[in-house]
């Protein structure tokens, strides 16, 4: 009897739908966009609101995967999902509606901490054992990562241990039932590569944990080639590990390579665009602050990027300042060097010098440390604890801020000192403060825990607020004012905006005047050789 050739199982998308069972766990791999499997989500919320199945379903995701209107926004119907355990929600609207008014269970984990819990669950480990999260909202003594009042009594998904007299947090495996994955061309026995994709990801380390519980794996594909036609070293996931295939319908639409990108080979490494074609950053309030932020760079760091201010300047003022050579930026999808995008495009970049995948990108997060990161700030109280993560009832979710700030060795947090209304004028060497923001950020108590002040004194980083009117450095004390801009009032504009006692630093400056020039480089190369 001759042997059957290995050939992989071609379905539609509604026969992906149809073969899901109410109940299961769903693991979706992706990031804002990036390697969505656009065409199987839709197809599952097609056959919920048409026939109400499948539904009670549980969602694990390592990272927000979603433009504010696709990608898993798609699953964030009342019924459909009961129970979500991921990182980050702040581009899925319906999700922080659905969060806020306890439409669904909601546990928010640290992003690097899920994206590893799938390595270990592949290789038969009942979790992942780590120091991140402790002290923060993450530790079940504090909030246990439960954003909502429903999910509040529920179980702990983590649980604090001890070994060796050292505290770890212990994150429980997840069991899936069906993971959705993507790639870009497949071959005729299912043998998946990701090589116009703009992220590595962590696709085959979540393929393996699926297949350790007796999951199905699904995976979306641009196209099919011939069996032994695709390089052996190009292969992410070998067919034997793929249950099913789905050749995207509509890949303008359903399998771009980001929210605002069908396709582009430069954020792939297989074109590198002209330097001149980056354009510096119109000056403003985020602008200024990323530049002063840039003075806390030396020569040779490396340095990661969150989301906001951060992600959308401090590269491209690196680039304007001629500090692009200089130091090592990176992301937290695994990117080193280029220039990055931002926004709903978060986690890619042209012109890169290396990409990694997400795990391993983690690996040197929570290991070594990265010398500097920077990240965005929602309120700072007088402890110098940080709430970037949670304001009321809305949560945008951790993403990989709590791996990467509780190791880094210097975190400076970017951010205006009020929100939502505030305006601004940036004009002869000084700042005007033309309206106030509607809602303080410095605060008497943070509303959420994700970054521990005390914890961070104690073990000795180096932390930094800028805004754009004063900077603050953390201290033994507390919170100290060490810069205020030009023109600000010290009493008005900056102590009697605060709700808790500031110390202010015997050798009180003024930021530098050279932080104000609005057209071309404001000189930050000098003083970055100079140090």
């Amino acid at each position: 009897m001759a042997s059957k050739t290995l050939q992989a199982n071609f379905v539609t998308p509604e026969q992906v739908a149809a073969g899901i069972k109410d109940g299961s766990t769903i693991c979706t791999i992706g990031m804002t966009l990036v390697s969505a499997s656009e065409s199987n989500l839709k197809a599952i919320e097609k056959s919920f609101l048409e026939t109400g199945h499948p539904c009670n379903l549980t969602l694990l995701h390592s990272c927000g995967q979603s433009d504010r209107a696709r990608g898993i926004q798609h699953l964030a119907h009342e019924g459909l999902v009961t129970r979500i355990i991921g990182s980050h929600w702040g581009l899925q609207p319906r999700w922080m509606d659905m969060i806020a008014n306890n439409q669904v269970e909601a546990y928010c984990l640290p992003q690097g901490q899920i994206a590893q819990l799938y390595r270990s669950m592949a290789c038969g480990l009942p979790g992942k054992m780590s120091k991140v999260g402790l002290g923060t909202f993450i530790d079940p003594r504090v909030e246990g990562g439960k954003m909502n009042d429903r999910t509040k009594p529920l179980p702990d998904i983590s649980e604090v241990i001890e070994i060796h007299g050292e505290e770890y947090m212990f994150y429980h495996e997840v069991p899936i039932d069906v993971c959705l994955i993507r790639g870009t061309v497949c071959d005729e026995m299912g043998n998946l590569t990701t090589t116009d994709e703009a992220m590595k990801l962590e696709v085959f380390n979540a393929v393996l944990a699926t297949k350790r519980y007796g999951g199905k794996v699904v995976a979306q594909v641009r196209e099919v080639a011939e069996t032994g036609t695709i390089n052996p070293k190009d292969v992410t996931v070998p067919g034997v590990f793929i249950d099913e295939v789905v050749v995207c319908p509509n890949p303008e639409e359903d399998h771009r390579m980001t929210s605002s990108i069908y396709f582009d080979p430069s954020y792939v490494g297989k074109l590198r665009v002209p330097q001149s074609a980056v354009e510096p950053a119109p000056f403003n309030e985020r602008k200024f602050i990323a530049r002063r932020g840039c003075e806390e760079l030396y020569p040779g760091c490396v340095v990661n990027l969150g989301t906001g201010i951060p992600n959308d300047m401090v590269g491209r003022v690196c680039a304007e300042e001629g500090l692009s050579d200089k130091v090592m930026i990176t992301v937290e999808s695994g990117i080193y060097g280029g220039v990055q995008l931002g926004g709903i495009d978060f986690g890619i970049g042209q012109n890169l010098l290396a990409m990694v995948s997400h795990p391993e990108q983690f690996d040197y997060y929570d290991g070594a440390g990265v010398d500097v990161t920077y990240m965005g700030m929602g309120e700072l109280d007088g402890d110098g604890n940080v709430n970037s993560t949670k304001m009321g009832p809305r949560c945008a979710g951790a993403g990989g801020f709590v791996d990467i700030t509780q190791n880094a060795k210097t975190v400076v947090f970017l951010g205006t000192f009020t929100a939502k209304g505030a305006k601004y004028s940036f004009e002869d060497g000084k700042l005007t403060i033309l309206q106030e923001g509607a809602i303080k950020k410095m605060v008497s108590h943070v509303g959420q825990l994700s970054f521990n002040g005390p914890a961070a004194r104690k073990k000795g980083q180096r932390v930094v607020v800028v805004t754009e009117r004063a900077v603050f450095e953390l201290v033994p004390e507390g919170v100290m004012l060490v810069e205020i801009a030009p023109g600000v009032d010290l009493q008005t504009q900056v102590l009697d905006m605060m709700d808790f006692t500031l110390i202010i630093s015997p050798d009180l400056k003024e930021m530098d005047a050279s932080l104000f020039i609005q057209d071309g480089p404001s000189g930050l190369l000098a003083g970055f050789e100079a140090k």
